[in-house]
């Protein structure tokens, strides 16, 4: 197990442990998207992993998803992402910001009749969860080529204001099928200009969009998150051999842009993602997905394999602000509440106690 407590080199950073809190939506923020106290807080308590990544947040009006989520638009939204730096720096930690885009995972209601954008005009499947209840997800907008370039200066002006407001980088979510997502998949791009038809033209907007982030903040404060074949929010990439040809050329232009680091999602023993990690020139974060739950003895042997370089956790970070320390010392865990995952108050979120020791923060 001591491989996964060594520091590593990823990018512009030192990480004192290959441990990587993975991003995780929670709907604390308040209805204009302002990161709370109570998020600070939570963030703080966790500054012992190697690397937090936050909940998904959104780098425009139009790119909210669902209710409460945090943004990085305005200046309000960037002073509470700074009282968040500034907590888990205290903690001598390091965090980055996921800038998502939710594209067609979207209602209206969410954000103040924003309209919802997309690739192409196919709405979602399934329902949206809105104040007054579930909501069809609406036919997006398909997104003209002229504006694409628009969108794109989006996540780079909110890299720009997540490096302001202190946080160490940011990591683009084009994975779970949110709007880099739906670029990226034949199903939800159905485009015959540049950035629809065939495999490196799927690629195109989300090469777009990191490299202009890259080119706002650095590379090396630029990570990028993928699930390829997830068939996730009406994501299908059932196609083998359209998919790996799709992300083969993702995968090599991020390679040359330098990034910081790859965030896969899925099983890093299959075909496609040992291929994608080879071509990755840098190091990669694995998730493996939902089931089962990662603990010490998973991510051990992940790194002991040679199949990641940092293993992102999940729900077991949920539960326990201090779980470095756990895993280090065989200690046990606290069980998280699935009723409080998502909204609501202080309750299931910052009130999870430590051991009685002093976390290990090293």
């Amino acid at each position: 197990m001591t491989k996964l407590f060594e520091p590593v080199g990823v990018g512009a950073w030192t990480l004192r442990n290959r441990i990587v809190m993975a991003p995780m939506t929670r709907n604390r923020a308040t209805p204009f998207g302002v990161p709370t106290e109570d998020m600070a807080t939570y963030y703080g308590q966790r500054a012992t992993a190697g690397l937090i990544i936050t909940e998904g947040t959104q780098p425009s009006p139009v790119g909210q998803g669902y209710m409460n989520t945090p943004g990085l638009h305005t200046p309000r939204q960037r002073a509470g992402w700074a009282r968040v730096a500034e907590a888990v720096h205290a903690g001598g930690g390091l965090v980055v910001g996921q800038l998502m885009h939710a594209g067609r995972i979207s209602h209206p209601d969410n954000k103040h009749g924003a309209e919802t954008v997309a690739p192409s005009a196919l709405a979602a499947p399934g329902a949206m969860f809105t104040a007054g209840g579930a909501r069809p997800h609406p036919v997006p907008r398909a997104l003209g080529t002229d504006e694409l370039g628009s969108v794109v200066q989006e996540f780079a002006d909110a890299a720009i204001a997540a490096r302001r407001a202190g946080l160490d980088g940011v990591e683009l979510h084009a994975a779970n099928g949110y709007l880099l997502h739906q670029f990226l998949s034949p199903s939800t791009n159905h485009r015959d200009d540049a950035y629809g038809g065939d495999p490196e033209a799927r690629s195109r907007f989300v090469v777009d969009a990191v490299r202009a982030v890259s080119e706002a903040i650095g590379p090396d404060r630029v990570g990028v998150r993928i699930s390829p074949g997830a068939a996730l929010h009406g994501i299908q990439e059932d196609d083998h051999h359209e998919t790996a040809a799709t992300y083969q050329a993702l995968v090599d232009a991020l390679s040359r842009l330098g990034v910081a680091y790859l965030h896969t999602i899925g099983d890093p023993a299959g075909s496609l993602l040992s291929d994608l990690r080879s071509r990755f020139h840098g190091p990669t974060v694995v998730n493996t997905g939902w089931e089962p739950v990662t603990d010490a003895e998973i991510a051990t042997d992940l790194l002991g394999r040679g199949l990641a370089d940092l293993v992102a956790v999940g729900r077991p970070y949920i539960a326990n602000p201090d779980l470095v320390h756990r895993w280090r010392t065989g200690g046990p865990l606290n069980q998280p509440d699935p009723a409080t995952f998502y909204g609501g108050d202080a309750a299931g979120f910052t009130d999870y106690p430590a051991l009685g020791a002093t976390a290990d923060a090293s």
